[in-house]
């Protein structure tokens, strides 16, 4: 296969995996990229790393607004190819969604407490914040205590319905790790966080604003470091008697090498107590093996400690489960 031929079906695949359902105008426009000789040679002249679909979206998003329709897509991106590859190149996706919290909630509120959390691709570690935020899981809803109106809630649909959390876990250590952590409070990165929301989802970008708005009253620590660096000590100032989660949403994709991959997630495993990954199930496919079933095409795949135990929207906006949980502890 060429570099253009993978390329046409990465962006292909991102239709079926992320974006169907979801953002038609981000479907015409990844659709009429991979159809275009043009497109996928600019992209092929990129780094392996800067290559993926979100990036693009939003840089040509950054540079030129929405065009009409994916004809239109691809005429900006070839007319405006110089600014888009700079933004590219200086840009990575970080989709900092705190929606993904809603999938996150359901097993740390079952582990033995407290907890100290830590996750590879931390972002502005909107996801650290698992206990502020409130949720609606399919009627039964969840409000952190000091909750206001400007508290986000985030709705997620859970299947089996008795499967839906009633509490909150306590958290009392939260750190992250990012190749380019982003501050709360600075504008200019936050902008290119809200950039990446896709175009038609106006409620994620408020509850994207209104946890910011939390982040910035008291940030958590993000480091700027990689996932391939060895990962021993991250909890090494977490109090002692905690239990210590380590948990990572659509992050091992950016690991193009499958062994590569799989020795990142023995670290990550020997790093923790309890390891909680949201990756799409093709990332993981000796973890993926294990499931009775394939499981829907636009949904990830939640393992805990190397076990399946769901499939997920990968936003957030919705957990079915597989089978019984796994025991959980340390």
């Amino acid at each position: 296969m060429t570099d253009t031929e993978a390329i046409a079906d990465r962006y292909r695949r991102f239709v079926l995996e992320q974006v169907r359902g979801r953002s038609p105008l981000y479907e015409t426009y990844a659709l009429a990229v991979a159809a275009s000789t043009e497109a996928l040679t600019f992209l092929a002249g990129l780094p392996p790393a800067k290559r993926q679909p979100n990036l693009l979206l939003a840089a040509v998003r950054h540079v030129c607004g929405l065009p009409a329709d994916g004809a239109a897509f691809v005429a900006t991106l070839l007319d405006n190819a110089t600014d888009v590859r700079t933004v590219m190149l200086a840009r990575s996706t970080q989709t900092n969604e705190p929606g993904r919290c809603a999938l996150l909630l359901p097993v740390l509120s079952r582990l033995p407490q407290p907890l100290a959390v830590f996750e590879i691709g931390a972002s502005a570690g909107l996801c650290l914040l698992a206990d502020r935020y409130g949720y609606d899981y399919g009627g039964a809803r969840l409000s952190p205590p000091g909750a206001t109106g400007d508290t986000p809630v985030f709705p997620c649909a859970v299947e089996p319905k008795p499967r839906r959390p009633s509490g909150y876990p306590t958290i009392v250590w939260r750190r992250g790790l990012d190749l380019n952590p982003i501050a709360p409070d600075d504008r200019g990165q936050t902008a290119w966080l809200k950039t990446l929301v896709w175009p038609e989802q106006s409620d994620r970008a408020a509850r994207l604003d209104a946890a910011l708005a939390i982040a910035r009253t008291d940030p958590p620590l993000v480091e700027r470091r990689s996932l391939l660096d060895p990962l021993d000590g991250l909890f090494a100032d977490a109090p002692p008697a905690a239990t210590r989660v380590l948990f990572h949403s659509s992050v091992l994709a950016y690991i193009e090498d499958d062994e590569e991959r799989r020795a990142v997630c023995d670290r990550i495993q020997a790093a923790c107590d309890v390891w909680i990954c949201n990756e799409a199930p093709r990332i993981l496919p000796w973890i993926a093996d294990k499931t009775p079933s394939t499981g829907p095409p636009d949904m990830f795949m939640q393992a805990v400690n190397g076990e399946p135990v769901a499939w997920t929207d990968p936003h957030g906006a919705g957990i079915r489960y597989i089978d019984e949980a796994p025991a959980l502890g340390r």
